[in-house]
């Protein structure tokens, strides 16, 4: 494959696959880019604007490829970027009749694949024979709805092909995107996913009424949770404290833009789960996670007080008020 010349196709089409286009765009002539539903992308073409996500961002249709039919982005493109929610993951390559085996797969999902309990990138890897060094990552503090507004923001790029991750890096960085490279795919995409659950609890207990003090001790304690996890699950040099591990793990606990935390704190407001789902107009990625980061910890026994309190309250069905106060008596 040659880098400089190579086709990205870009597989799903809500808001944090709009604001990837956007960014690649920036950079690329073109680009293809998968819909599932025709009709949206009529109305793309019509309006020149995603019809239901990042509406404020225009796009150059006669720069987008649109296609229905997952093969047709597959054998058009070299570097695939998968941006849909892992829940549907599976479905979305139900289709697939193509391999996969000489692609560039880079994974924009910060989720695990349900029923699986692996993360994405090894996920392609084990059941679509990806050579390792041929998947990348996407993480760190990178709302869609800031690159909509073109706010500065930071991206970490993970490969352990650190050429190839440059190469990939450099097709997204922008004035207002800068780009950091690093090896650690497992553990980014593994604090990808539990920042999810931890921004859950932070709005669990907003909604139940705990304030700033109370969510800083939190934070502090959900850092070192990740912490222990990943360093179990794939024992590695990392630096915690660089933006792919706190600084996404505090966007996401804190933002007005996290969907987690907003899951969170209908929950802890006394909304079902189902009726949380119901209302909320995006995939809360941290709903699905924790029931799989769960399973995955029954095998290493990582100590998760955090984690294992959201899962009480969203499977379990017990009381937050209950479940965030014993919570309280394990945080330091």
């Amino acid at each position: 494959m040659d880098e400089t010349t190579s086709r990205i196709g870009i597989i799903g089409s809500g808001s944090w696959a709009t604001a990837i286009a956007k960014m690649v765009l920036n950079n690329e002539t073109h680009i293809n880019w998968h819909f599932r539903n025709p009709e949206h992308i009529g109305k793309f073409k019509r309006v020149r604007h995603n019809p239901n996500y990042l509406t404020s961002v225009s796009f150059d249709t006669d720069a987008i490829s649109f296609f229905t039919d997952i093969n047709d982005v597959v054998e058009k493109s070299d570097i695939l970027i998968f941006a849909n929610p892992s829940a549907f993951l599976k479905d979305m390559l139900a289709g697939l009749t193509l391999s996969l085996k000489d692609k560039v797969i880079v994974s924009a999902i910060k989720g695990l694949v349900p029923g699986e309990n692996l993360v994405v990138g090894s996920y392609f890897h084990k059941k679509y024979h990806v050579p390792i060094t041929q998947v990348a990552v996407i993480s760190g503090p990178c709302h869609a709805e800031e690159v909509a507004l073109e706010r500065l923001s930071y991206i970490t790029i993970a490969c352990q092909d650190l050429k190839r991750g440059r190469d990939f890096a450099s097709r997204l960085q922008c004035g207002f995107i800068k780009t950091v490279v690093s090896d650690d795919i497992y553990g980014t995409e593994y604090a990808a996913v539990l920042k999810n659950v931890m921004a859950i609890a932070s709005g669990i207990c907003h909604g139940l009424g705990y304030g700033d003090n109370f969510q800083a001790v939190l934070i502090s304690n959900a850092i070192q949770e990740i912490k222990r996890f990943v360093d179990t699950v794939h024992p590695i040099s990392r630096d915690i404290k660089s933006s792919a591990y706190l600084g996404d793990l505090l966007v996401t606990c804190y933002s007005q833009f996290s969907r987690n935390r907003t899951f969170g704190t209908m929950i802890g407001k006394g909304y079902s789960v189902k009726s949380a789902q119901l209302e909320m107009l995006m995939i809360a990625e941290g709903y699905y996670a924790v029931k799989s980061i769960k399973e995955i910890n029954d095998k290493y026994k990582v100590n998760m007080p955090i984690t294992d309190a959201v899962y009480n309250i969203i499977y379990q069905r017990i009381s937050p008020a209950i479940e965030i106060k014993l919570l309280t008596d394990a945080l330091r």
